[in-house]
């Protein structure tokens, strides 16, 4: 595989990067924002996001969702400014996260959670129809964080951040999910951000070993690439969908990233292209 090259720097902590529209969106945590790149690293505000900004994806009309972490919200973009989308306090029991946005407008939003009798935080994944309403779609997830959709919307994949795993569930129709099942465990790694690839693979973003992580169904890894930095997110795009872009930072608290500009957004080619959602 080719070097690390860098994109872009200047970033507090960025989460939930999207390839969409010939751009890399992200969110910057302690930059209080939402940002888009073009593939020659001219970058433009979105919008501010004063809770600190998350997870992002669009509903089939265009609009943006974009998690509001610390009010536990989803908000989306109407003319310029930030509304209300759907209120995740009845469901998330921390911060709120990653998400992932179906074709169909259902959005699935991780959370922090909270701490179970062995000291592992545990957590629901909240569903969000696409007018807004909240149900839990899944219980006793370990750090639900990464989300994907296959390419045929069938499964829903979910990276366990504190569980060392990807889950999988049946995705149905009305937007609720059957029962979870292990797609693949990686022993002693902590999957955060992640996407797929055309070639059946996954990519995350490893938080425990500074590198991004291919791996197969049935824990196969195919690929680790170390960053020399905390890695939090990565995504597939680019023109042909085969530039992984990476973002890493320092670490995660805002100690030890806010004001500091030390994060950065790598880029990778790679051989298999982007798949599925996001």
């Amino acid at each position: 595989m080719a070097t690390l090259d860098v994109l872009v720097d200047g970033i507090d902590f960025g989460e939930g990067p999207r390839w969409h529209e010939g751009r890399l969106w992200y969110s910057d945590f302690f930059q209080h924002a939402v940002y888009a790149v073009t593939p020659d690293g001219v970058r433009e505000r979105i919008v501010e996001v004063p809770q600190q900004p998350s997870g992002l994806g669009w509903l089939p009309d265009g609009r943006l969702l974009v998690v509001s972490m610390l009010d536990r919200r989803v908000l989306r973009l109407e003319g310029g400014a930030l509304v209300e989308h759907a209120d995740l306090s009845a469901v998330a029991t921390g911060p709120c996260n990653d998400m992932v946005v179906s074709a169909s407008g259902h959005a699935y939003v991780g959370n922090f959670g909270a701490a179970s009798s062995d000291g592992s935080p545990v957590a629901a994944l909240a569903h969000v129809t696409p007018d807004g309403h909240v149900e839990a779609a899944a219980a006793g997830l370990r750090f639900p964080n990464g989300s994907v959709i296959t390419p045929d919307g069938a499964t829903l994949m979910v990276a366990e951040t504190a569980g060392g795993c990807v889950s999988a569930f049946e995705l149905r129709a009305d937007g609720s999910l059957g029962e979870r099942r292990v797609w693949a465990a990686v022993e002693g790694s902590g999957p955060d951000g992640c996407t797929l690839d055309a070639g059946g693979g996954l990519w995350f973003a490893d938080a425990r070993g500074q590198c991004v992580v291919r791996v197969l169904e049935g824990g196969r890894v195919t690929d680790s690439v170390e960053t020399g930095a905390g890695t939090y997110a990565c995504m597939l795009g680019g023109e042909d969908g085969r530039t992984l872009y990476i973002l890493t930072a320092p670490g995660f608290s805002a100690e030890g990233c806010a004001g500091k500009a030390a994060g950065r957004i790598l880029q990778l080619r790679v051989e298999a292209p982007r798949a599925g959602l996001p």
